[in-house]
């Protein structure tokens, strides 16, 4: 059934949950494709291993990036598994839906979608009989973070072999210290969004040991300047516009700067009698975009410290690419259109949204590369008719291509 489900999806019309694709793909097949996808007995690991395989083979490579985000599916009710009152980005406010952490693989503006998980907010993982009424299994019945499932996800994703340069997180993961000291201690590089609030030391700071003037003398040394919020990091920075693409509109543009700066996310200690403050974590790139609209927004990345202002802006921009991969998978595959409850239910339907989605950027490059292809072997035979019809044009008859022959030349020929 996992073709036909498949089919229903990418097929025509404007509900793709089972009934109305079942009558459409399979008539009379209803119960044997909700079977499949609710409660049938077959191995989804293997499936989300294959996916994660191919996708590698149409986009993978070091140029390649993995997006960190998550999407909201709007839900009615409190059966459905992981609905709950929680912000829903959709909407841009507090309201009943179900989250999921997503992780795409794109390049060259391809994106493919390689991970769609659940999180569960505290309401459902304090509820041990509601969470086995949904069919959660055992090991996700813990309470987790976003950031953590983030992590575990992508060690599934680099356990299967996917290549890729930069992961790019918005927001709602750069301030986690965890999620980017879990990135950095698998030899990963990031570029992550970060609220203007962030605590920063220049990237020159000395960690000193002060002299008590009273009392035993200090155990640990503290920093020889104060952190400062990140937006007044860069106040004083030099700002460029940089264009990072050409959109639908044109060219997309804003002001960029960039500092070196040491993170605020070490061990909290006393400092000058003040409050508890972090002191300096490891060193990274400070960037700051203001937008034409007076937005502003932030940025931590640790890509090595020759890096350009240009490069920075082009990587931190790349994320742009997990909101149009999201809004397909919902407008044209029918990602929010699953009826069922269970958490099994969930979670197949959507890689079955992931399959189709990674299929039809299959047949968009093999379209592209064919299309590329005959370009490539229609310009030599356009250039050869374009010079025999300019040859047929200029041909000089016998005695009018001696005359303009150089004087020497003739001479020769006479010789």
């Amino acid at each position: 059934m996992c073709p036909v489900y498949v089919s229903g999806l990418i097929g025509p019309g404007d509900r793709k949950s089972i009934q109305p694709m079942a009558e459409r793909v399979a008539p009379g097949s209803y119960d044997q494709l909700h079977h499949f996808v609710s409660a049938g007995v077959w191995n989804a690991a293997a499936v989300e291993t294959e996916l994660l395989v191919q996708a590698d083979k149409l986009v993978g490579g070091r140029d390649a990036v993995l997006v960190i985000d998550d999407t909201t599916i709007l839900k009615k009710g409190r059966h459905s598994v992981g609905v709950a009152p929680q912000y829903c980005s959709t909407l841009g406010k507090i309201a009943n839906c179900q989250t999921l952490v997503s992780l795409t693989l794109a390049r060259g503006e391809v994106p493919v979608m390689l991970s769609l998980r659940l999180f569960l907010p505290e309401s459902w993982t304090l509820d041990r009989s509601r969470l086995k009424r949904a069919g959660v299994p055992v090991e996700y019945r813990k309470p987790r973070t976003k950031a953590e499932i983030a992590l575990a996800e992508i060690d599934r994703v680099i356990a299967a072999g996917v290549r890729f340069g930069c992961v790019l997180a918005d927001a709602g993961y750069g301030p986690n210290v965890q999620f980017r000291n879990g990135l950095t201690a698998r030899k990963l590089t990031w570029a992550l969004g970060i609220p203007c609030q962030i605590r920063v030391y220049p990237a020159g700071v000395k960690m000193i040991w002060p002299v008590a003037r009273r009392g035993p003398p200090r155990r640990y040394s503290l920093p020889d300047t104060p952190a400062v919020a990140a937006e007044d990091m860069l106040a004083q920075a030099t700002w460029q516009t940089i264009s990072w693409r050409t959109g639908t509109k044109g060219k997309l543009k804003a002001r960029f700067a960039a500092v070196r700066v040491r993170v605020a996310d070490g061990p909290r200690r006393g400092i000058r009698g003040k409050t508890w403050q972090c002191v300096p974590g490891g060193e990274a790139w400070l960037v700051g975009e203001h937008r034409a609209s007076g937005e502003k927004k932030y940025y931590l990345a640790n890509l090595p410290e020759n890096t350009s202002l240009r490069t920075l802006a082009e990587t931190i921009k790349g994320r742009w690419i997990c909101e149009q991969a999201h809004q397909q998978l919902k407008e044209e595959l029918g990602l929010d259109h699953f009826e069922g409850r269970s958490w099994q239910g969930l979670h197949r339907h959507a890689l079955m949204t992931m399959i189709a989605y990674a299929f039809l950027q299959f047949r968009r490059l093999a379209a592209a590369k064919r299309k590329k292809k005959n370009q490539r072997s229609a310009a030599p035979a356009k250039l050869a008719r374009r010079t025999a019809r300019h040859s047929r044009a200029l041909r000089p008859t016998t005695a009018t291509a001696v005359s303009s022959l150089p004087k020497l030349a003739i001479q020769s020929a006479a010789a």
